[in-house]
C-alpha cells in the first residue's frame, strides 16, 4: 500500500494496520534546510516561486517517513489576491498592508475571478509536486476559512483581542456578510483550482474559530465553510481544522467534511465517537490529530510514550490520521520528530 492510498483510505474510514501520519507546518522553521533556504530567498519569494515551494514541500519527506505532503504556501494569499497584501512584522506576527475599516474598502476588493491568475503560482507548484511525488504520497492543498481570513483583514494583522472583527460581526452584520461572501467565493475558486492541479485532499484552517462565542460560531464561521464545501466536488476529502472549537464537534460533523482535525485539548476517541453519532445516515467521519506540539520540544523518550498512548487510545478505530493538535513549533527537535514518525510507522 502506498502512503497516498493509506491516507485516502483513512479519510474513508477504511480499516488500516496503522494510521497515516503527517504534521501541520511539517515544512518549516524546525528544519535547518528550511531556515537556510528562507535566509537566502525570504518567505514570500518561496511561496510565490513554484520551484522553491516544491523544494520546501519535499524537505520533510526526504527526512521522515511521512504519508502526506502539504503544499508550502500561506492562507493569506487569498487577501493578497483580492488586493490586500501582507507581510511579517519584525517583532513577529502578521501585518496586512492596510486594515479594512469601511464597507467601501470591502466593496473595492477584487473578485473571485482574479484568483486563477493572481495565484497561478499555487497551481504550478501543485503540478510540479504531483509529478515529483508520482502517486507515492498524498498531496494536500489548503486555505483559511472565511472567518479566519476576515480576522486578519479587519484587524489589520495578528491580534490578541479581535475587537474589530467581533464588533463588525455584532454591530454591522450586512457589511460583515459582504466580506464573508467575497472570501467564500474566492475560496471556492481557489479550492477548485487546487483540485484541478492535482490535490488529493484539502484542509480548511479555521484557526480563529474558537475566539467567537459558541452560540455565534454558526453565523460567524461554520455556515461559510458549509457554503464552500457544498460548492466543491461531492465526496472530495475535506479536512476541517478549527482550533478551540471542541464544543462545536456535532455541528462540524454535520457540515459535509470527511475529516475533523482536532486540537490537543480534546479526547480524540470521544470526539470520534461523538462526531460519528452526530453523522446519522451520512458516511462515517475520520479524525486527525492530536498530539500536543510542545511535546516535540522535549525528548525522544517522552515523545515516544505520548505517541504510543495516543495510538493505543485509537487502536481498532478506523478513520484516524495521526497529526499534531496544532502546527509544529520552531523549537521542535529533529530527533523528536523522528521518534514520533518511527513510533507511528512501526505501530501494530
Amino acid at each position: 500500500m502506498t502512503s497516498r492510498e493509506r491516507f485516502l483510505n483513512a479519510c474513508q474510514c477504511a480499516p488500516l494496520k496503522r494510521p497515516p501520519v503527517w504534521v501541520m507546518r511539517q515544512a518549516g522553521r524546525y528544519l535547518p534546510e528550511y531556515r537556510e533556504l528562507k535566509a537566502k530567498h525570504g518567505f514570500l519569494k518561496m511561496v510565490k516561486t513554484p520551484e522553491l515551494a516544491l523544494e520546501v514541500t519535499l524537505q520533510p519527506l526526504k527526512r521522515f517517513q511521512l504519508d502526506a505532503a502539504i503544499l508550502f504556501s500561506d492562507i493569506l494569499v487569498i487577501p493578497e489576491a483580492l488586493g490586500q497584501g501582507y507581510r511579517f512584522r519584525d517583532e513577529g506576527g502578521i501585518a496586512m498592508d492596510y486594515r479594512l475599516d469601511s464597507r467601501s474598502q470591502i466593496e473595492a476588493l477584487g473578485s473571485a475571478s482574479l484568483v486563477p491568475e493572481k495565484l497561478s503560482y499555487v497551481s504550478e507548484a501543485l503540478k510540479l509536486l504531483k509529478k515529483e511525488i508520482n502517486g507515492k504520497h498524498a498531496l494536500l492543498g489548503f486555505g483559511g476559512s472565511p472567518w479566519t481570513l476576515a480576522t486578519y483583514m479587519v484587524e489589520g494583522g495578528s491580534s490578541d483581542e479581535f475587537n474589530r472583527i467581533k464588533t463588525l460581526f455584532y454591530s454591522d452584520r450586512s457589511t460583515f456578510e459582504l466580506l464573508l461572501e467575497r472570501l467564500s467565493d474566492a475560496l471556492i475558486t481557489y479550492f477548485k483550482m487546487q483540485i484541478e492541479a492535482g490535490a488529493d485532499a484539502l484542509q480548511i484552517f479555521d484557526s480563529w474559530g474558537g475566539i467567537i462565542a459558541g452560540n455565534d460560531y454558526e453565523e460567524a464561521s461554520l455556515k461559510w465553510i458549509r457554503k464552500i464545501i457544498d460548492a466543491l466536488p461531492k465526496d472530495f476529502p475535506i479536512i476541517l481544522y478549527a482550533k478551540g472549537t471542541n464544543p462545536q464537534v456535532v455541528a462540524q460533523a454535520k457540515n459535509g467534511v470527511r475529516v475533523l482535525s482536532v486540537d490537543w485539548t480534546a479526547d480524540l476517541k470521544k470526539t470520534h465517537t461523538l462526531a460519528n453519532e452526530a453523522r446519522g445516515k451520512l458516511p462515517p467521519i475520520a479524525v486527525q490529530g492530536n498530539l500536543d506540539p510542545v511535546l516535540l520540544n522535549t525528548t525522544p523518550e517522552i515523545v515516544t510514550h505520548a505517541t504510543k498512548r495516543l495510538l493505543e487510545s485509537m487502536q481498532g478505530t478506523p478513520g484516524h490520521i495521526f497529526n499534531l493538535g496544532h502546527g509544529i513549533m520552531p523549537e521542535a527537535k529533529l530527533e523528536n520528530m523522528q521518534a514520533l514518525v518511527e513510533t507511528v510507522v512501526n505501530f501494530t
